[in-house]
Protein backbone atom coordinates (compact mmCIF):
# COMPACT_ATOMS: atom_id res chain seq x y z
CA UNK A 1 0.00 0.00 0.00
CA UNK A 2 1.31 3.36 -0.71
CA UNK A 3 2.40 6.25 1.66
CA UNK A 4 2.28 9.71 0.99
CA UNK A 5 4.45 12.21 2.88
CA UNK A 6 5.23 16.22 2.71
CA UNK A 7 7.57 18.13 4.06
CA UNK A 8 8.50 21.45 3.81
CA UNK A 9 11.71 23.70 2.51
CA UNK A 10 13.21 27.48 2.24
CA UNK A 11 14.14 28.93 -1.42
CA UNK A 12 14.85 32.53 -2.40
CA UNK A 13 10.74 32.72 -3.18
CA UNK A 14 9.98 31.87 0.38
CA UNK A 15 8.77 28.00 1.74
CA UNK A 16 7.61 25.81 -0.45
CA UNK A 17 5.85 22.33 -0.09
CA UNK A 18 6.33 19.20 -1.28
CA UNK A 19 4.31 15.80 -1.31
CA UNK A 20 4.90 12.68 -2.74
CA UNK A 21 3.64 8.89 -2.96
CA UNK A 22 6.27 5.91 -1.81
CA UNK A 23 5.70 2.72 -2.49
CA UNK A 24 6.63 0.80 1.20
CA UNK A 25 9.40 -1.79 0.87
CA UNK A 26 8.53 -2.85 -2.60
CA UNK A 27 11.61 -0.01 -3.85
CA UNK A 28 9.67 2.22 -6.41
CA UNK A 29 10.55 5.60 -6.59
CA UNK A 30 8.66 8.45 -4.92
CA UNK A 31 6.63 10.54 -7.21
CA UNK A 32 5.03 13.80 -6.77
CA UNK A 33 1.56 13.80 -6.01
CA UNK A 34 2.02 17.81 -5.08
CA UNK A 35 3.79 21.15 -4.66
CA UNK A 36 2.58 24.11 -2.83
CA UNK A 37 4.52 27.30 -3.61
CA UNK A 38 4.66 29.94 -0.69
CA UNK A 39 1.78 31.19 0.95
CA UNK A 40 1.50 34.47 3.41
CA UNK A 41 2.77 32.23 6.41
CA UNK A 42 4.86 28.76 6.87
CA UNK A 43 1.49 27.16 8.32
CA UNK A 44 -0.52 28.59 5.43
CA UNK A 45 1.76 26.68 3.40
CA UNK A 46 2.22 23.32 5.75
CA UNK A 47 -1.95 23.42 5.44
CA UNK A 48 -2.35 23.59 1.89
CA UNK A 49 -0.11 21.17 1.16
CA UNK A 50 -1.17 18.44 3.61
CA UNK A 51 -4.82 19.27 1.91
CA UNK A 52 -3.82 18.88 -1.38
CA UNK A 53 -1.76 15.54 -0.79
CA UNK A 54 -4.12 14.06 2.57
CA UNK A 55 -0.39 13.40 3.48
CA UNK A 56 1.72 13.51 7.16
CA UNK A 57 5.02 15.38 7.53
CA UNK A 58 7.81 13.37 6.21
CA UNK A 59 10.08 11.80 9.17
CA UNK A 60 12.68 10.87 6.62
CA UNK A 61 12.73 12.76 2.99
CA UNK A 62 13.91 10.55 0.14
CA UNK A 63 17.11 10.99 -1.82
CA UNK A 64 15.33 11.90 -5.17
CA UNK A 65 12.96 14.12 -3.61
CA UNK A 66 16.08 15.60 -1.59
CA UNK A 67 18.05 16.03 -5.37
CA UNK A 68 14.69 17.85 -6.51
CA UNK A 69 14.24 20.24 -3.82
CA UNK A 70 18.09 21.30 -4.49
CA UNK A 71 16.82 22.07 -7.98
CA UNK A 72 14.21 23.77 -7.11
CA UNK A 73 15.92 25.77 -4.52
CA UNK A 74 18.59 26.75 -8.05
CA UNK A 75 15.68 27.46 -10.00
CA UNK A 76 14.43 30.31 -7.49
CA UNK A 77 17.95 31.61 -7.39
CA UNK A 78 17.62 31.99 -11.02
CA UNK A 79 19.73 29.13 -12.39
CA UNK A 80 15.97 28.09 -14.49
CA UNK A 81 15.73 23.93 -14.02
CA UNK A 82 13.75 21.95 -16.79
CA UNK A 83 11.62 19.54 -14.25
CA UNK A 84 10.13 17.60 -17.18
CA UNK A 85 11.54 14.51 -16.23
CA UNK A 86 10.15 14.53 -12.39
CA UNK A 87 7.99 11.54 -12.13
CA UNK A 88 4.58 13.16 -10.89
CA UNK A 89 1.53 11.22 -10.07
CA UNK A 90 -1.46 12.69 -12.41
CA UNK A 91 -3.94 9.63 -11.54
CA UNK A 92 -6.32 11.96 -10.24
CA UNK A 93 -7.00 14.23 -13.28
CA UNK A 94 -9.03 12.58 -16.03
CA UNK A 95 -7.80 12.58 -19.66
CA UNK A 96 -8.21 15.70 -20.81
CA UNK A 97 -5.92 17.76 -18.12
CA UNK A 98 -3.19 14.52 -18.30
CA UNK A 99 -2.91 15.86 -22.30
CA UNK A 100 -2.69 19.43 -21.33
CA UNK A 101 -0.27 18.85 -18.80
CA UNK A 102 1.83 16.69 -20.50
CA UNK A 103 1.80 19.49 -22.83
CA UNK A 104 2.44 22.18 -20.70
CA UNK A 105 5.44 20.37 -19.02
CA UNK A 106 7.06 20.57 -22.54
CA UNK A 107 7.08 24.51 -22.33
CA UNK A 108 10.91 25.22 -21.47
CA UNK A 109 11.97 28.14 -19.11
CA UNK A 110 12.08 31.16 -20.82
CA UNK A 111 9.20 30.24 -23.10
CA UNK A 112 5.48 31.06 -22.59
CA UNK A 113 1.80 30.03 -24.33
CA UNK A 114 -1.27 31.39 -24.40
CA UNK A 115 -3.86 28.83 -23.29
CA UNK A 116 -5.20 28.65 -27.12
CA UNK A 117 -1.56 27.82 -28.03
CA UNK A 118 -1.43 24.92 -25.09
CA UNK A 119 -4.72 23.66 -26.24
CA UNK A 120 -3.24 23.25 -30.04
CA UNK A 121 0.23 21.79 -28.56
CA UNK A 122 -2.37 19.29 -26.35
CA UNK A 123 -4.07 18.04 -29.60
CA UNK A 124 -7.25 19.99 -28.53
CA UNK A 125 -7.62 23.37 -30.82
CA UNK A 126 -10.03 25.64 -29.52
CA UNK A 127 -10.13 24.54 -26.12
CA UNK A 128 -8.70 26.98 -24.54
CA UNK A 129 -11.21 28.10 -21.69
CA UNK A 130 -11.72 23.80 -21.11
CA UNK A 131 -7.31 24.39 -20.49
CA UNK A 132 -7.18 27.29 -18.40
CA UNK A 133 -9.67 25.51 -16.25
CA UNK A 134 -7.38 22.68 -16.32
CA UNK A 135 -4.34 24.76 -15.52
CA UNK A 136 -6.82 25.93 -12.69
CA UNK A 137 -6.51 22.75 -10.89
CA UNK A 138 -2.98 22.02 -11.76
CA UNK A 139 -1.70 19.73 -8.34
CA UNK A 140 1.98 20.28 -8.92
CA UNK A 141 2.76 23.76 -10.23
CA UNK A 142 6.63 24.43 -11.04
CA UNK A 143 6.44 21.17 -12.18
CA UNK A 144 3.80 21.41 -14.39
CA UNK A 145 4.83 24.92 -15.12
CA UNK A 146 1.07 26.82 -15.59
CA UNK A 147 3.32 30.24 -14.62
CA UNK A 148 4.15 29.94 -18.63
CA UNK A 149 0.95 30.06 -19.64
CA UNK A 150 -0.56 33.45 -20.60
CA UNK A 151 -3.94 34.76 -22.07
CA UNK A 152 -4.92 35.86 -25.66
CA UNK A 153 -2.43 38.47 -26.57
CA UNK A 154 0.13 37.66 -24.31
CA UNK A 155 -1.67 39.43 -21.40
CA UNK A 156 -0.99 38.03 -17.79
CA UNK A 157 -3.90 36.20 -17.46
CA UNK A 158 -4.84 34.52 -13.37
CA UNK A 159 -2.78 32.73 -11.14
CA UNK A 160 -3.84 31.35 -8.07
CA UNK A 161 -0.63 31.27 -5.88
CA UNK A 162 -0.52 33.36 -2.90
CA UNK A 163 0.84 37.13 -4.36
CA UNK A 164 -1.12 36.52 -7.63
CA UNK A 165 0.59 38.00 -10.92
CA UNK A 166 3.00 39.45 -9.31
CA UNK A 167 4.21 36.01 -7.65
CA UNK A 168 3.69 34.75 -11.37
CA UNK A 169 6.27 37.79 -12.83
CA UNK A 170 8.72 36.98 -10.31
CA UNK A 171 8.38 33.43 -11.59
CA UNK A 172 9.12 34.50 -15.14
CA UNK A 173 11.53 36.69 -14.68
CA UNK A 174 13.05 34.38 -13.11
CA UNK A 175 13.48 32.04 -15.82
CA UNK A 176 14.18 35.35 -18.54
CA UNK A 177 10.86 35.98 -19.48
CA UNK A 178 8.56 38.89 -18.75
CA UNK A 179 4.49 39.44 -18.20
CA UNK A 180 3.91 42.33 -20.54
CA UNK A 181 6.35 44.12 -22.80
CA UNK A 182 9.75 45.12 -21.43
CA UNK A 183 11.11 48.89 -21.62
CA UNK A 184 12.12 50.13 -25.19
CA UNK A 185 13.37 53.25 -26.90
CA UNK A 186 10.96 54.10 -29.75
CA UNK A 187 12.03 57.48 -30.62
CA UNK A 188 14.94 59.89 -30.51
CA UNK A 189 13.17 61.19 -27.91
CA UNK A 190 13.27 57.88 -25.74
CA UNK A 191 17.32 58.20 -26.53
CA UNK A 192 17.70 61.60 -25.05
CA UNK A 193 15.98 61.33 -22.39
CA UNK A 194 17.93 58.24 -21.71
CA UNK A 195 21.12 60.09 -22.30
CA UNK A 196 19.94 62.70 -19.67
CA UNK A 197 19.66 60.04 -16.62
CA UNK A 198 23.28 58.41 -17.52
CA UNK A 199 24.98 61.58 -17.78
CA UNK A 200 23.86 62.20 -13.93
CA UNK A 201 24.95 58.20 -13.34
CA UNK A 202 28.29 58.91 -15.29
CA UNK A 203 30.34 62.20 -15.48
CA UNK A 204 33.08 60.70 -17.63
CA UNK A 205 30.56 60.34 -20.04
CA UNK A 206 29.25 63.51 -20.50
CA UNK A 207 30.98 64.76 -23.41
CA UNK A 208 29.69 61.94 -25.64
CA UNK A 209 26.25 61.88 -24.46
CA UNK A 210 26.10 66.14 -25.58
CA UNK A 211 26.93 64.90 -29.04
CA UNK A 212 24.22 65.11 -31.62
CA UNK A 213 23.32 61.60 -32.32
CA UNK A 214 20.63 60.16 -35.20
CA UNK A 215 18.70 56.71 -34.43
CA UNK A 216 15.52 54.82 -36.23
CA UNK A 217 14.10 51.88 -35.37
CA UNK A 218 14.23 49.12 -37.93
CA UNK A 219 10.76 47.11 -36.54
CA UNK A 220 9.50 46.57 -39.94
CA UNK A 221 11.19 42.67 -40.24
CA UNK A 222 10.68 39.48 -38.23
CA UNK A 223 12.90 38.13 -36.55
CA UNK A 224 13.04 35.06 -38.91
CA UNK A 225 14.16 38.00 -41.78
CA UNK A 226 16.45 39.75 -39.48
CA UNK A 227 18.40 36.90 -38.85
CA UNK A 228 18.54 35.46 -42.17
CA UNK A 229 19.56 39.31 -43.63
CA UNK A 230 22.36 39.31 -40.90
CA UNK A 231 23.80 35.72 -41.10
CA UNK A 232 24.12 36.73 -45.26
CA UNK A 233 25.87 39.61 -44.19
CA UNK A 234 28.91 38.00 -41.60
CA UNK A 235 32.07 39.08 -42.75
CA UNK A 236 31.22 40.81 -46.05
CA UNK A 237 31.28 44.36 -46.83
CA UNK A 238 27.69 45.34 -47.54
CA UNK A 239 27.36 45.66 -50.94
CA UNK A 240 28.85 42.09 -51.71
CA UNK A 241 26.11 40.97 -48.93
CA UNK A 242 23.68 42.62 -50.46
CA UNK A 243 24.60 41.23 -54.07
CA UNK A 244 24.30 37.91 -52.65
CA UNK A 245 21.23 38.83 -51.08
CA UNK A 246 19.64 40.37 -54.03
CA UNK A 247 20.47 36.64 -55.69
CA UNK A 248 19.08 34.56 -52.91
CA UNK A 249 15.86 36.37 -53.15
CA UNK A 250 15.55 36.05 -56.56
CA UNK A 251 15.32 32.90 -56.53
CA UNK A 252 11.70 32.82 -55.28
CA UNK A 253 8.57 34.86 -56.71
CA UNK A 254 8.41 38.37 -55.72
CA UNK A 255 11.66 38.53 -54.98
CA UNK A 256 11.49 38.34 -51.19
CA UNK A 257 13.20 36.18 -48.52
CA UNK A 258 11.21 33.30 -48.67
CA UNK A 259 9.50 31.46 -46.27
CA UNK A 260 10.97 29.22 -43.58
CA UNK A 261 9.35 26.30 -45.39
CA UNK A 262 10.08 27.42 -48.99
CA UNK A 263 13.84 28.08 -47.81
CA UNK A 264 13.98 24.56 -46.52
CA UNK A 265 12.96 22.86 -49.39
CA UNK A 266 15.43 24.79 -51.42
CA UNK A 267 18.12 22.41 -52.51
CA UNK A 268 21.70 23.97 -51.01
CA UNK A 269 23.21 23.60 -54.09
CA UNK A 270 20.86 26.87 -55.59
CA UNK A 271 21.64 28.82 -52.00
CA UNK A 272 25.33 27.90 -52.59
CA UNK A 273 25.39 28.85 -56.42
CA UNK A 274 24.04 32.39 -55.81
CA UNK A 275 27.23 32.82 -53.62
CA UNK A 276 26.93 31.36 -49.93
CA UNK A 277 29.02 29.69 -47.91
CA UNK A 278 28.38 25.85 -46.97
CA UNK A 279 28.43 27.15 -42.48
CA UNK A 280 26.25 29.70 -44.16
CA UNK A 281 23.52 27.64 -46.16
CA UNK A 282 23.26 25.61 -42.57
CA UNK A 283 22.83 28.05 -40.81
CA UNK A 284 19.66 29.92 -42.68
CA UNK A 285 18.39 25.90 -42.63
CA UNK A 286 18.41 26.16 -38.90
CA UNK A 287 17.20 29.11 -38.60
CA UNK A 288 13.94 28.24 -40.81
CA UNK A 289 14.18 25.21 -39.35
CA UNK A 290 13.83 26.66 -35.89
CA UNK A 291 11.42 29.32 -36.47
CA UNK A 292 8.82 26.81 -37.78
CA UNK A 293 9.62 24.78 -34.45
CA UNK A 294 8.96 28.45 -32.03
CA UNK A 295 12.78 28.60 -30.88
CA UNK A 296 13.00 31.79 -33.43
CA UNK A 297 9.88 33.63 -32.29
CA UNK A 298 7.26 35.54 -33.83
CA UNK A 299 6.92 39.29 -34.09
CA UNK A 300 3.95 39.26 -31.47
CA UNK A 301 5.79 36.63 -28.89
CA UNK A 302 9.20 38.42 -29.22
CA UNK A 303 7.77 41.50 -27.29
CA UNK A 304 7.45 39.65 -24.16
CA UNK A 305 10.63 37.76 -24.14
CA UNK A 306 13.12 39.43 -21.87
CA UNK A 307 16.84 40.15 -23.60
CA UNK A 308 18.64 37.01 -22.08
CA UNK A 309 15.88 34.65 -22.83
CA UNK A 310 15.93 35.42 -26.68
CA UNK A 311 19.87 35.68 -26.79
CA UNK A 312 19.49 32.12 -25.09
CA UNK A 313 16.77 31.20 -27.60
CA UNK A 314 18.36 32.52 -31.16
CA UNK A 315 22.03 31.60 -29.70
CA UNK A 316 21.49 27.76 -30.29
CA UNK A 317 20.70 28.27 -34.10
CA UNK A 318 23.52 27.18 -35.95
CA UNK A 319 25.69 30.38 -36.83
CA UNK A 320 23.98 32.66 -34.65
CA UNK A 321 26.22 34.24 -32.19
CA UNK A 322 25.38 36.74 -29.29
CA UNK A 323 26.58 39.90 -31.24
CA UNK A 324 23.65 39.18 -33.59
CA UNK A 325 21.11 38.89 -31.01
CA UNK A 326 22.32 41.73 -29.16
CA UNK A 327 22.33 44.10 -33.10
CA UNK A 328 18.60 42.38 -32.95
CA UNK A 329 17.66 43.62 -29.62
CA UNK A 330 18.87 47.20 -29.79
CA UNK A 331 18.17 48.02 -33.69
CA UNK A 332 14.72 46.10 -34.42
CA UNK A 333 13.39 45.36 -30.94
CA UNK A 334 14.89 49.04 -28.98
CA UNK A 335 15.32 47.04 -26.19
CA UNK A 336 16.63 50.18 -23.25
CA UNK A 337 19.53 48.08 -21.81
CA UNK A 338 21.65 45.82 -24.14
CA UNK A 339 25.41 46.36 -23.48
CA UNK A 340 27.32 44.27 -25.96
CA UNK A 341 30.39 43.91 -24.38
CA UNK A 342 32.70 41.95 -27.49
CA UNK A 343 32.25 44.64 -29.90
CA UNK A 344 35.24 46.22 -30.84
CA UNK A 345 34.20 49.64 -31.77
CA UNK A 346 32.44 49.97 -28.80
CA UNK A 347 35.38 49.38 -26.63
CA UNK A 348 37.33 50.97 -29.13
CA UNK A 349 34.91 54.46 -28.04
CA UNK A 350 34.91 53.17 -24.00
CA UNK A 351 38.97 53.80 -24.27
CA UNK A 352 38.53 57.22 -26.14
CA UNK A 353 35.37 58.22 -23.52
CA UNK A 354 37.38 57.22 -20.62
CA UNK A 355 41.00 58.10 -21.65
CA UNK A 356 42.43 54.60 -21.53
CA UNK A 357 45.60 53.24 -22.74
CA UNK A 358 44.47 50.67 -24.26
CA UNK A 359 40.57 49.25 -25.13
CA UNK A 360 38.66 47.23 -22.48
CA UNK A 361 38.31 43.59 -22.22
CA UNK A 362 34.38 42.18 -22.29
CA UNK A 363 34.89 41.56 -18.40
CA UNK A 364 35.88 45.43 -17.91
CA UNK A 365 32.91 46.39 -20.46
CA UNK A 366 30.74 44.66 -18.14
CA UNK A 367 31.82 45.75 -15.09
CA UNK A 368 31.63 49.97 -15.93
CA UNK A 369 28.27 48.91 -17.40
CA UNK A 370 26.58 48.13 -14.07
CA UNK A 371 26.80 51.95 -13.71
CA UNK A 372 25.01 52.51 -16.58
CA UNK A 373 21.83 49.99 -16.02
CA UNK A 374 18.92 49.80 -16.96
CA UNK A 375 19.95 52.45 -20.01
CA UNK A 376 23.30 50.60 -21.47
CA UNK A 377 21.77 50.79 -24.90
CA UNK A 378 21.69 54.21 -24.87
CA UNK A 379 25.28 54.08 -23.67
CA UNK A 380 26.33 51.90 -26.47
CA UNK A 381 24.55 53.92 -29.54
CA UNK A 382 26.01 57.55 -27.96
CA UNK A 383 29.67 55.10 -27.69
CA UNK A 384 29.46 54.09 -31.55
CA UNK A 385 28.39 57.49 -32.12
CA UNK A 386 31.23 59.68 -30.49
CA UNK A 387 33.71 57.47 -33.42
CA UNK A 388 32.15 58.93 -36.10
CA UNK A 389 31.87 62.06 -35.14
Amino acid sequence: MEQAAYTLFDTPLGVCGIAWNMGGDSGIEPRVIAFQLPEATVRLTASRIAGKSSAARARITPARIKALIERVKRHFRGDPQDFLDVAVDLDGPGPFAKQVYAAARRIPPGRTMTYGELAEAAGRPGAARAVGRAMGGNPVPLIIPCHRILAAGNRPGGFSAHGGLATKEKMLELEGATLGPPPVIKSIRDLKQAAGLLAKKDSRLARVLAQPIEFRLKPEHSPYEVLVEAVVHQQLSPKAAETILGRITGLYSGSRIPAPVELLKTPDERLRNAGLSRSKTKALKDIAAKTIDGTVPSPEVITSLADEAIIKRLTSIHGVGRWTVEMMLIFNLGRMDVLPVDDFALRKSIAGAYRMKQAPTPKQVSKLGELWRPYRTAASLYLWNSIKS
